[in-house]
C-alpha cells in the first residue's frame, strides 16, 4: 500500500510555492514603485507662482477671507496647498511640512521670491505680491504630484501597473518554473526511448539527477534501473555465450557416441556407447544447472528467503553427505567446530556453497589423503576453514579461482566446469561474506568463508 507524503515535504511543492510568493511580492514593490515614478513623471510641470499669487491676492481683495477660502479649495482639488501671508502671518491656514513651517519665518523675512523642488515631486514656493491696495503679501504654496492625482485615479493607475507587472512576472517566473520541470522531463524522456531502441548504456545527465526534488530523485532512480537494466542484460548475454560456449564440446561428443552406436554392429558395444551417452547428458544437465544457479546468483538473488541457519548443523550435514564420494576416493574427512553457530540467509544456497567447497577438496586430494573442515567463531563473523592436501594452486592463479570456467592448469586431470568457487564467491556476497583461498606452506590448498554472525536485532 502506497503511503501518502505531505505536500510541505515536497522540494518542488516548495520551489513552485516559494516562485508565486516571490512573484507576488515583486509585483506589489515594483508596481507601488513604478506607480509613483508614472504619477510623478507625468504631473512634472513649471508652476507660474506669480500668476497664482496675484490671483489669490485678487480673490482676497475682491471678497475678503471668503474668496481666499474658495481660492485655496480651488487650488487644493488641482494639488495645490496655498495661502497668503501678511507681516508674517497666515490669511487662511493650511498643512505645511514640519521642514517647511520651520524655515518658513525666514523665508518670509527675507523678502525673496523662493521656489524650490527639494525631492521629485514635491515644490515649495514663497512669492511676494503687492496689491492693489498697496499691502505686501507673500503667497506661501507646497504641492506634490500625488496631490494633484484624485484618489480613485491614483487606485487605478497603480491596479493598470500591478496588473501588467503580474502578467509580466507571471509569465517571467511561469516561463521559468515550466522550463525547469520540462528540461529534466524531457531528457528522461529521451533516455526512456533510447532505452527502449536497446541503447542500455543511456543515462540521465548529472545536471538533471543531481537536483535534490523530485525530479532529480526520479532521475537517479532512472539511472538506477538502467544500471540494473544494462547490468541484467549483459550478464544474460554472457551466461548464454559461457553456455553455448561449454555445450558445444559435450554435444560433439554426444553426437559422436550416438554415431558409433548406431553403426556399431556388436549389442554389447552399442550399450556401452549409450551409457557414455547417458553419462554425457547427465554432465550437460549438471552444467546447465549449475550454470542457472550462478545466472540467478550474479542477478541479485531476487526475492531470497533469509532466516536463521545453523551453520554447524549444516556443515555437519554435508560432510556427512560428502562421505561416499570421499571414500571412493579414499579421502578422510575430519570436522571440528566451536559449537551452534548461527548466521542469518539461505540455507539451500549456504549449503550449495559448502558443497562446492567441499567436493572441490575432494577432488584434488591424493588418495589416503586429509581434509580437515574447521568452523568457529570469531568476534563478529563465522570461519569455515576447508583444507586438502591436493597440488594447491600456482600463485597467480589464486586470484583466478572464482571466475567463472577458469580451470587451473593443475586441473587439467580433473572432471568440471569450473563453476563450482564461482557460486561459492555469489553466495558469500548474497550474504555479505567474504571468500578466499591461500597455499599452504607444507602443500595443499585453503578455502576460508567469512559469514557475520546473526545478531539479537535480526533474531527479533
Amino acid at each position: 500500500m502506497n503511503s501518502f507524503k505531505s505536500p510541505f515535504r515536497s522540494p518542488l511543492f516548495w520551489r513552485l510555492l516559494v516562485s508565486v510568493c516571490i512573484a507576488n511580492v515583486l509585483v506589489l514593490m515594483l508596481g507601488g514603485l513604478l506607480t509613483r515614478s508614472f504619477i510623478t513623471f507625468s504631473m512634472q510641470q513649471d508652476f507660474d507662482w506669480s500668476a497664482l499669487a496675484q490671483a489669490a491676492d485678487q480673490a482676497y481683495e475682491t471678497d475678503g477671507s471668503v474668496g481666499l477660502d474658495a481660492w485655496v479649495r480651488q487650488q487644493r482639488e488641482q494639488g495645490v496647498d496655498a495661502t497668503l501671508y501678511e507681516n508674517g502671518e497666515p490669511l487662511r491656514e493650511i498643512r505645511l511640512p514640519p521642514s517647511v513651517r520651520d524655515v518658513l519665518p525666514a523665508w518670509l523675512s527675507s523678502g525673496h521670491d523662493i521656489a524650490m523642488n527639494p525631492w521629485p515631486g514635491f515644490y515649495v514656493a514663497v512669492q511676494n505680491v503687492t496689491g492693489s491696495d498697496g499691502h505686501a503679501r507673500q503667497l506661501v504654496a507646497v504641492s506634490s504630484s500625488r496631490s494633484r492625482i484624485p484618489p480613485r485615479t491614483r487606485g487605478k493607475i497603480l491596479l493598470g501597473v500591478q496588473l501588467g507587472l503580474s502578467l509580466l512576472m507571471i509569465a517571467g517566473i511561469g516561463w521559468w518554473v515550466a522550463r525547469s520541470v520540462s528540461r529534466p522531463v524531457e531528457a528522461m524522456r529521451v533516455a526512456t526511448h533510447k532505452m527502449a531502441t536497446g541503447e542500455f548504456a543511456t543515462r540521465v545527465d548529472r545536471r538533471w539527477s543531481n537536483k535534490h526534488d523530485e525530479l532529480g530523485q526520479l532521475a537517479r532512480d532512472f539511472n538506477g534501473m538502467a544500471e540494473r537494466i544494462e547490468h541484467l542484460v549483459a550478464h544474460d548475454r554472457g551466461v548464454l555465450q559461457d553456455l553455448s560456449h561449454e555445450l558445444r564440446s559435450p554435444l560433439a561428443r554426444l553426437h559422436l557416441i550416438l554415431d558409433l552406436a548406431q553403426h556399431s554392429a556388436d549389442p554389447h558395444e552399442a550399450a556401452a556407447h549409450f551409457q557414455r551417452a547417458e553419462r554425457e547428458i547427465s554432465r550437460m544437465d549438471r552444467l546447465t544447472a549449475e550454470m542457472l544457479a550462478l545466472s540467478r546468483l550474479e542477478g541479485g538473488l531476487p526475492g531470497m528467503v533469509r532466516e536463521p541457519v545453523d551453520l554447524v548443523a549444516l556443515a555437519r550435514d554435508r560432510v556427512a553427505a560428502a562421505h561416499i564420494d570421499a571414500e571412493a576416493r579414499g579421502v578422510v574427512l575430519h570436522m571440528a567446530d566451536d559449537g551452534p553457530i548461527e548466521v542469518q540467509g539461505s540455507g539451500i544456497l549456504l549449503e550449495r556453497a559448502l558443497d562446492n567447497v567441499i567436493a572441490n577438496a575432494i577432488k584434488f586430494s591424493p588418495p589416503d589423503g586429509v581434509v580437515q573442515i574447521d568452523l568457529r567463531h570469531r568476534d563478529a563473523l563465522a570461519e569455515l576453514q576447508v583444507r586438502d592436501h591436493g597440488p594447491g594452486v600456482p600463485e597467480e592463479e589464486l586470484q583466478l579461482m572464482f571466475r567463472p570456467f577458469f580451470r587451473g592448469t593443475n586441473a587439467a586431470q580433473a572432471s568440471g566446469h569450473g563453476l563450482g568457487l564461482a557460486i561459492v564467491q555469489r553466495v558469500m556476497q548474497a550474504h555479505s561474506g567474504e571468500v578466499t583461498a591461500r597455499n599452504l606452506r607444507d602443500g595443499g590448498l585453503e578455502v576460508l568463508m567469512r559469514l557475520p554472525l546473526q545478531t539479537s536485532a535480526e533474531t527479533a
